[in-house]
């Protein structure tokens, strides 16, 4: 009898045993997995545990997302009609408006102003000028050294614009951009009296990148 239950009472044992390990083993696979994204600059991972942890590095806090700054290209030219009143110490350049083709980003309206006083026949050139119109423009401005050259020390002459123009802004999409556009142009000065009030065609191409915001 002593045998009989020593023998019943090991079976007992062995089987709480087996189920105890199978509860066990049963517990730890269906223990609940979890996954979580760890951040490092831009790279992203993804790690899935029961206790998940980040690498060394890494973060589980997203990194805060700016816009993106990015450089568009440029390259068009604009034609159309500039009005002009020129004396014998400046040339003001009261109006100018164009339409410009290429690579232009839509800006395909050009509107502005400028001015020279010419004591030879290369002078500097300063003015002012917005691309595009209604939401989205760019404003822009001749560079300092920028040139506008006579092909003859008085008037009637064909006039060439060389330098550059830059980037102040605009609005819509082009809002806080920058940047510095190569330029080349001419118009002519037809009147041969100083004091005249004339209109001519001009010609004003842009190349370059625009760094928008």
């Amino acid at each position: 009898m002593k045998n009989l239950r020593g023998s019943k009472l090991a079976r007992v044992i062995v089987i709480s045993s087996m189920v105890g390990a199978l509860v066990a083993s049963g517990g730890t696979a269906n223990a609940a997995t979890k996954t979580i994204t760890c951040y490092k600059g831009k790279v992203v991972k993804k790690v899935t545990a029961t206790k998940p942890k980040c690498p060394t590095g890494y973060t589980t806090k997203k990194p805060v997302t700016t816009a993106a700054t990015g450089a568009v290209a440029f390259s068009g030219t604009y034609k159309g009609k500039i009005s002009m009143l020129w004396s014998d110490s400046d040339v003001r350049a009261t109006s100018v408006t164009g339409v410009g083709t290429g690579n232009i980003s839509g800006l395909t309206a050009l509107t502005g102003t400028g001015s020279a006083a010419p004591a030879s026949q290369c002078d500097a050139f300063i003015g002012t000028g917005v691309l595009g119109t209604g939401a989205n423009t760019l404003k822009v401005s001749f560079d300092p050294a920028s040139k506008a050259c006579a092909d003859s020390s008085a008037a009637p002459a064909d006039i060439t614009l060389t330098g550059f123009v830059i980037v102040n802004g605009g609005t819509g999409k082009f809002a806080g951009a920058t940047g510095k556009l190569k330029v080349t142009g001419s118009f002519s000065i037809k009147s041969t009296t100083a004091g005249s009030s004339e209109s001519s065609s001009f010609t004003l191409t842009l190349t370059g990148d625009i760094k928008t915001k």
